[in-house]
C-alpha cells in the first residue's frame, strides 16, 4: 500500500485504450469506444474478486458510503452507528443524507465494540457501519447477529482493508453492503474512485441509478432513459476506472509484498518487551496494509512516535493526536461547523458530542502506533527499518 508505487505497463495500456478512444465517460458514446468499457470491466472484476453478485463503481470511497446507505433507504433523521476511530469521510457520508452519525467506542480490534453498539441502539437506529481500519476487521459474527436481531442494515466500510478476509470471505462482502475506496493512497488505486458491493439486487439497482442522477440505464439511448427516483452525480470516469482495472488484476501481487514486509517488521518488534498487537478476530486474515501495535501507555506512545519521526521512520501514525482519524480532534463535527444550516434532528443528535468522552477508545488509540506498509520497499530497506523501529522503541520504554 499504496498501489501507485508499482505503476507499470498494465496501467499505461489500460489508460492508453481510453485516450485512444477519446471517451472519458463511463456511459454512452457506444460507437466511439472501440469496444472499451473500463468501468464495466472493473465492476465484473470486483464481483469476481469479492465473490459478490453486484458491484457499482462511484467517484470516491465517501460517495460509496453515501450511496450504500441511500440505496438501503437511510436518510433524514435516521441514526447510523459508527466508530470513534475512522476517517472523517464516515460521518461526512452520513450527514450528506441528513442522517445522524452516532459514535461509539472501539475495542482492541481497533473497530466497533459490539457491546458499545448494542448500548447505542435506539428506535431511530437504522444502520450499523463497521469500519475495517488499518487492514483488519471487527467481530463480524457478533455485529451481524446484533443487526439481524434488531432488524438493522449492516454496512461494511472496507476502504482500508481490501484483500483481508474473515472466515475465508473477502472483507467488504460480509455485510449487507460493502464499500471500498480507490483513492491515491489505497492498495488498489484509481487516483480517485470507490465501489459499493452487495448480493442484494434491490440495493444494487438503487446504487446504479442513484449514483447517476437517477438514470435507469435501460436501452442504448441515454437521452431516452427515465428517472425512477432522485439521484446525484457520483460517477467514476473511464480514465480512473482504467487505472483501477489494471490494479485489481495485480491485487494478489500487492498482498504478497505487503505480507512479506509486514511480517519482517512484526517479527522484529514482537521481541521487544512491552509491545503488544491489535486483536485479529479468530478466522480473520489481515490485508497487511498496516502494522498496528500497542505500547504500555499514552506517554510511551507519544515518545515512540516522536522518536520515529526524528529517525526518518515515515508513514507511522499516532492517531490519538491525528486531526483526521480520531474523534478527539473532530471539533468541526462536535461544534457543528457547517457552511449551511443543519436539520434540527441532526443538530440535536450531534449536541451530545460536545461533552461526550470515549475512555475505552482513548485507552486503545492513545497507546496505538499504526505503520503503513509500503510496496516499494526493498528487503534491505525493511530490515533497516525494523532495526530502527526496535531501537527507537527500546530507547523510549
Amino acid at each position: 500500500m499504496p498501489g501507485f508505487e508499482l505503476f507499470g505497463d498494465l496501467e499505461r495500456k489500460e489508460v492508453h485504450d481510453v485516450l485512444d478512444s477519446g471517451v472519458l465517460m463511463r456511459y454512452g458514446f457506444d460507437g466511439m469506444r472501440n469496444g472499451h468499457w473500463k468501468a464495466k470491466e472493473l465492476e465484473v472484476e470486483l464481483q469476481c474478486t469479492f465473490e459478490v453478485n453486484h458491484a457499482q463503481l462511484v467517484s470516491s470511497g465517501t460517495a460509496a458510503v453515501s450511496v450504500a446507505l441511500a440505496s438501503a433507504g437511510v436518510g433524514a433523521g435516521d441514526e447510523v452507528i459508527m466508530p470513534t476511530f475512522t476517517f472523517v469521510a464516515s460521518f461526512e457520508a452520513i450527514l450528506m443524507l441528513g442522517a445522524i452519525p452516532v459514535l461509539v467506542d472501539i475495542d482492541d480490534t481497533l473497530t466497533l465494540d459490539p457491546q458499545a453498539v448494542e448500548q447505542a441502539i435506539t428506535p431511530k437506529t437504522k444502520a450499523v457501519m463497521v469500519v475495517q481500519m488499518c487492514g483488519s476487521m471487527g467481530h463480524m459474527d457478533a455485529l451481524r447477529s446484533l443487526c439481524d436481531h434488531h432488524n438493522l442494515i449492516f454496512v461494511e466500510d472496507a476502504c482500508q482493508a481490501i484483500g483481508g478476509t474473515y472466515n475465508k470471505k473477502p472483507l467488504g462482502s460480509i455485510a449487507d453492503l460493502g464499500c471500498f475506496s480507490f483513492d491515491f493512497v489505497k492498495t488498489i488505486t484509481c487516483g480517485e474512485g470507490g465501489a459499493v458491493i452487495t448480493n442484494n439486487p434491490k440495493y444494487y439497482t438503487h446504487a446504479d441509478y442513484y449514483s447517476d442522477h437517477g438514470h435507469d440505464h435501460e436501452g442504448t439511448d441515454r437521452g431516452a432513459e427515465t428517472h425512477p427516483f432522485l439521484g446525484y452525480n457520483f460517477r467514476i470516469s473511464e480514465l480512473h476506472a482504467a487505472v483501477g482495472l489494471a490494479q485489481i488484476k495485480r491485487l494478489p501481487e500487492f498482498l504478497t509484498v505487503q505480507k512479506k514486509n509486514y511480517t519482517l517488521l512484526r517479527d522484529a518488534i514482537a521481541r521487544v518487551p512491552g509491545v503488544t498487537f491489535r486483536k485479529v478476530p479468530k478466522g480473520g486474515v489481515e490485508s497487511y496494509a498496516f502494522l498496528n501495535f500497542f505500547l504500555p501507555d499514552l506517554e510511551s506512545a507519544r515518545k515512540v512516535s516522536a522518536a520515529f519521526k526524528q529517525n526518518g521512520l515515515d508513514v507511522c501514525f499516532h492517531y490519538y493526536d491525528n486531526n483526521w482519524h480520531y474523534f478527539r480532534k473532530w471539533q468541526h463535527l462536535s461544534e457543528q461547523k457547517s457552511l449551511y444550516p443543519l436539520a434540527s434532528e441532526v443538530k440535536q443528535g450531534l449536541q451530545e458530542l460536545q461533552n461526550k468522552t470515549f475512555d475505552q477508545s482513548d485507552h486503545y488509540i492513545g497507546r496505538n502506533i499504526s505503520c503503513l506498509i509500503k510496496l516499494s520497499w526493498t528487503e534491505e530497506q525493511v530490515q533497516e527499518r525494523a532495526r530502527k523501529m526496535v531501537s527507537c522503541i527500546k530507547s523510549c520504554l
